[in-house]
């Protein structure tokens, strides 16, 4: 097996089972199913930062094929110890979602673990999460090509991002009258992998709901993207009012996740205020 598929295999099954409904609970390896299913938390990784600090990156895998689920902060859906609310998600796509979320911890974390909780459809499956050696990642280069993640800017003169998702990037406002318009400006090294060439998987951009109870509607959650500014341009509609977290991704030839491998694409987030 590849090692890069290999870590993405160990941080998906090192899970436990949770509750009343781990007896039914859909084994790691089976296909998915439309609904019904489990869904599976999944530490990525952790990497260090310049203040010392460390940042636990985390995705998902929810085992259904068409059933999205909404699952509010609460005893469904909690984070231990530290308070149940670190920023993870409460809209679940279908599929696999790779570093959604990062949780900061501080320098003396240690040997100290911190544990992501899921229950849907009634199966409830748990992760660990820690500063394990086996686990620490490089989302901000591939070490082995060079490869770095896209860049992204929400505002042509405003911040860069890349890599993994650091809390909200930007706050926005709209109505549930009106479609609210999100413009983003994507750019990347264009660095591929042996035997890969740009055109075989272009730099890519994707929008999706990260949280918030009513429905949300993008124009097109896969904007072109202008070859001459890097500019995406798209619209979204609020079926109710209520805070929201959008999740903006850009995709580089290495693909959802790395291809296994946690380098290289970027996540931002972006909370939106809707009001009637």
């Amino acid at each position: 097996m590849n090692i890069r598929r290999l870590v993405a295999a160990v941080a998906l099954t090192a899970v436990t089972f949770a509750g009343s409904g781990a007896v039914d609970a859909q084994l790691p390896l089976e296909p998915k199913q439309t609904s019904g299913q489990s869904i599976t938390p999944a530490y990525e990784g952790w990497f260090k930062n310049q203040d010392g600090s460390f940042s636990l990156l985390v995705g998902y895998y929810n085992r259904n094929q068409t059933q999205t689920l909404d699952i509010p902060i609460g005893p469904r859906n909690r984070i231990e110890p530290g308070g149940l609310d670190q920023g993870q998600p409460t809209h679940f796509l279908p599929s696999r979602q790779w570093g959604v979320f990062t949780i900061r911890v501080p320098a003396d974390f240690g040997d100290r673990k911190l544990t992501w909780t899921i229950e849907a459809n009634n199966q409830a499956l748990s992760v660990p999460m820690g500063l394990h050696r086996d686990y620490e990642i490089q989302p901000f280069k591939d070490a082995a090509e060079g490869n770095t993640p896209p860049v992204v800017k929400l505002d042509p003169k405003g911040p860069a991002f890349q890599g993994p998702p650091i809390g909200i990037g930007t706050s926005r406002t709209a109505t549930t009258a009106s479609p609210l318009t999100l413009t983003l400006w994507a750019s990347d090294d264009g660095k591929t992998d042996p035997g890969q060439k740009p055109t075989d998987m272009p730099l890519t951009v994707s929008w999706s709901q990260f949280r918030g109870a009513g429905a949300v509607t993008f124009s097109n959650p896969r904007p072109p993207i202008d070859k001459a500014d890097g500019r995406a341009t798209t619209t979204v509609t609020f079926g109710a009012a209520g805070d929201y977290v959008l999740r903006a991704q850009a995709n580089d030839v290495s693909g959802d996740g790395g291809s296994g491998f946690q380098c290289c694409w970027t996540n931002v987030l972006v909370k939106v205020a809707v009001k009637p």
